[in-house]
């Protein structure tokens, strides 16, 4: 079928602070498992993009690692790939969660939006069948105030700068007014748990973009490469039931994939080999267990979701390994692929 002259396709970011519901969100959306997710914070740590298909356009959605305060080398080059993905995209979504009071941060990351050269910012309060009618009433209240103050004050700023660089050139300067209408584009709730507004979202998404031709093939779900989604769900693997101050020095590498040649053809198999890497021995002591029964969990509910992505049955061989503070090293950064 080909698209109309009314198909639109475009990006679109998910930004937010960390565990707001952007990966939840983005597998939603998608209708597939595309982003890994977890409890913890920060466990997005590169930009994924899952490929929304409708009727009527195509959304390309980016999902970002959560904008944080950064304590390490790692974290200042996860914040600076969320700053460079903004500027690659047509809309901008900024998750807010319905059962978290909005806070600093928030405030941040909305006046980082503000500033990224005009795009639309949908606000999209995520986690909405947490909370009950009333709480959901008023943090759309409050979400709504936060845009009109964040981009009245980015307004007045361009106006200030405009200002200053005409009475530099000896020029005079005609204020412009404030419109009445500064806010953002749209607000709208969502909970990707149980579906309530995802299709809503995915139309108010499709609708700010520009007549296009599809992006992507019919049918494609990311452009993740197959080696990098394979690390990430043992990653995620490994996330859960560990302690708190371990998931931040975890980081998984697919290091070989190799079909199995003596199998039949109706039988196939493929052997992986996956590297998690932590920062010190004693954290390789968590998360290999007792025995190895820590491990071994990790590779049985990794390896379903493997064999689920790939379509046939896996072998996962898993190594864990001892890289002494990677998150602060460029070398290792780098060999690592951040």
């Amino acid at each position: 079928m080909t698209p109309s002259g009314d198909f639109r396709a475009g990006f679109a970011v998910f930004v937010g602070r960390p565990n707001a519901g952007k990966s939840t969100l983005t597998n939603a959306l998608v209708g597939e498992k595309v982003a890994i997710t977890s409890n913890r914070p920060q466990t997005t740590r590169h930009t994924i993009r899952g490929i929304v298909h409708r009727p009527d356009g195509q959304l390309v959605l980016v999902d970002t690692p959560g904008v944080h305060r950064p304590r390490t080398l790692l974290g200042e080059r996860l914040n600076d790939l969320v700053a460079e993905t903004l500027s690659e995209v047509d809309v901008l979504g900024l998750c807010i969660p319905a059962d978290e009071k909005i806070g600093p941060g928030d405030r941040f990351i909305a006046a980082q939006l503000a500033q990224s050269g005009g795009r639309p910012i949908v606000a999209i309060v995520t986690k909405s069948d947490t909370v009950g009618r009333q709480t959901l009433a008023e943090q759309l209240i409050a979400v709504e105030q936060l845009g009109r103050e964040v981009l009245t004050a980015e307004f007045e700023e361009t106006e200030r700068r405009r200002g200053i660089r005409a009475r530099k050139k000896g020029k005079a300067y005609d204020p412009r007014p404030t419109p009445p209408d500064l806010g953002f584009a749209d607000v709208i709730p969502v909970s990707a748990v149980n579906g309530f507004q995802v299709e809503s979202l995915a139309q108010v998404l499709i609708s700010h973009m520009s007549p296009s031709p599809p992006l992507y093939p019919d049918g494609e779900l990311t452009d993740e490469p197959e080696l990098t989604m394979i690390a990430e769900l043992v990653r995620e693997a490994a996330l859960e039931g560990v302690r708190d101050e371990l998931p931040h020095s975890l980081a998984a590498v697919c290091e070989d994939m190799i079909p199995r040649e003596d199998r039949p053809e109706d039988d196939p198999m493929v052997d992986v080999h996956v590297s998690l890497y932590v920062e010190r021995p004693s954290q390789k002591a968590i998360v290999i267990g007792k025995g190895g029964a820590r491990l071994r969990e990790i590779g049985a509910t990794a390896r379903r979701s493997i064999e689920k992505l790939l379509g046939t049955k896996v072998y996962l061989d898993l190594h864990v390994k001892v890289a002494k503070e990677w998150q602060r090293d460029p070398r290792q950064l780098s060999r690592l692929g951040f």
